[in-house]
């Protein structure tokens, strides 16, 4: 089937709504006869007629109804596309889609979109799951921002900008019971099951790496690749949690778990990861470091 010749049903649109040849041609500023034929040949690639005369007025059929339907809503939304990438770089949006690793500390995700999420005029669309599928959604235009604990893979076509937005401190997290006032490091280890992120993880490794300086060999009582499933074992007590303070934030402000030992040398770092567009989301610029 060939293509609709949308030139055509512009002439075709203009002369429905203004009901003539005569005002349409003075409108297009082309002559009379050379958009009857531009009508002609829209309706013999439709197959249908498109209006029939009544005295000196033209009134559409019902095939001219519906191609009028289908032309308004065409034009429509051309003006709405060039309205917005008029306005692409000034004009704020009211929707933001952010893509979140599933293992990213849900606290952390709230204090970053905190100055999106107070505020009326904006809706924050939070999208979690795997780091490559994110990406590719993002790549797809499909959200503004991903957010993650970890570097995404990167080489000379990869279009990525990862943005570090925070570095958050490693500590020994248990309840009160458990830490007793103690902070030393060796004792702690020794003496409690720990809880830890999973190997392929930026937390554990360092940590692995720390008790192996130190010559200790830690007890794990599990293993879990999500923060939040880390946080609930904290609070039940199962051992000490490996952890950044962020993501229990609420349970060191209200007593539940007690900081025992901030460990050294070990942080996690957070993303924000972009990619370089032509439009970006102007919203991004209350989140992103200056």
């Amino acid at each position: 089937m060939a293509a609709l010749n949308y030139h055509h049903l512009r002439y075709f649109w203009a002369v429905a709504h203004e009901g003539s040849l005569t005002g349409a041609a003075a409108r297009l500023n082309v002559a009379q006869s050379s958009l009857s034929v531009q009508i002609k040949t829209l309706e013999e690639r439709l197959g249908h007629a498109l209006f029939e005369r009544r005295g000196k007025h033209l009134v559409l059929t019902e095939a001219g109804r519906i191609a009028l339907d289908h032309a308004d809503a065409i034009f429509d939304l051309g003006d709405d596309l060039l309205a917005t990438l008029a306005e692409a770089g000034t004009a704020q949006r009211s929707v933001f889609r952010v893509g979140a690793v599933s293992t990213l500390s849900r606290n952390f995700q709230l204090s970053f979109l905190r100055p999106l999420l107070d505020r009326v005029d904006v809706e924050v669309v939070i999208r979690s799951g795997r780091l490559g599928p994110l990406l590719q959604a993002l790549e797809a235009h499909q959200l503004d921002v991903v957010l993650a604990n970890t570097l995404p893979p990167r080489d000379a076509a990869s279009p990525w900008l990862a943005h570090v937005i925070d570095d958050q401190p490693v500590s020994l997290i248990g309840t009160p019971g458990r830490v007793a006032g103690r902070a030393d490091l060796a004792a702690l280890v020794t003496d409690n099951a720990l809880v830890a992120p999973t190997r392929d993880s930026s937390i554990r490794a360092d940590f692995d790496a720390l008790m192996d300086r130190l010559g200790l060999r830690p007890r794990l009582a599990a293993e879990v690749d999500d923060m939040a499933m880390l946080r609930l074992l904290a609070r039940d007590d199962m051992g000490l949690a490996v952890l950044p303070p962020i993501v229990v934030q609420d349970e060191l402000d209200s007593g539940a778990l007690v900081e025992a030992l901030r460990l050294p040398d070990l942080t996690e770092s957070f993303y924000a990861i972009t990619q370089r567009r032509r439009f970006p989301n102007p919203l991004l610029k209350a989140l992103l470091p200056a």
